[in-house]
């Protein structure tokens, strides 16, 4: 084997310690670790999503919002010291992208006028527990922001749009995988409601 060949374990966690983007030695309880981790959880949940995401559209919108969790990420994993030496960090922008996306959907889908039960396809169910870890992740930058040294004001208007982005997508899964149902139904029954 290769003196140089890395090893994905380091043993610099097992006494329950991680380090953040500027060295700092933190617990892993922190609350930047908790927000960071429960952002990877929402990561990992949105790649499920756009895996089993049927139209290109969805699948294109949720990996540009991957990539700018990394932004946050990176964000969250910082002190007040290293926010400011960031090459980038979540803005208004980055709000403004997602309440695009939120606008030109519910143009074409519109929104419930009831309480929304997961689960009317497994395309948009993935889509709804993303959205719920979206809001947990949000309530962590919350706390986040109230209690620790640094400004992840913009980081919390972000998630919260972000949740909307996710409920809505699901939505317009769920009433488009609708209509593809009543259309089939149609033709099999020789287009006679």
């Amino acid at each position: 084997m290769r003196d140089n060949l890395r090893k994905i374990y380091t043993r610099g966690g097992d006494l329950g310690q991680t380090r953040l983007l500027n060295g700092e030695t933190v617990d892993k309880d922190d609350l930047r670790v908790s927000a960071y981790g429960t952002l990877d959880e929402l990561q990992s949940h949105l790649g499920v999503a756009r895996a089993m995401a049927g139209q290109e559209r969805i699948r294109s919108i949720l990996a540009s919002v991957q990539e700018i969790l990394f932004v946050a990420g990176s964000e969250l994993a910082s002190s007040r010291p290293t926010l400011g030496r960031l090459k980038r960090r979540i803005a208004a922008e980055d709000v403004q992208g997602l309440e695009k996306w939120i606008d030109e959907l519910t143009t074409v889908y519109g929104l419930p006028d009831r309480f929304v039960v997961p689960g009317a396809s497994v395309e948009s169910g993935v889509l709804h527990v993303a959205r719920s870890v979206c809001r947990r992740c949000e309530r962590s930058i919350v706390r986040l922001n109230r209690e620790a040294e640094g400004d992840y004001a913009e980081c919390v208007v972000f998630f919260n749009r972000l949740s909307d982005l996710l409920f809505v997508l699901a939505w317009s899964v769920e009433l488009r995988g609708l209509v593809c149902q009543v259309v089939r139904e149609l033709i099999r029954g020789g287009g006679a409601a």
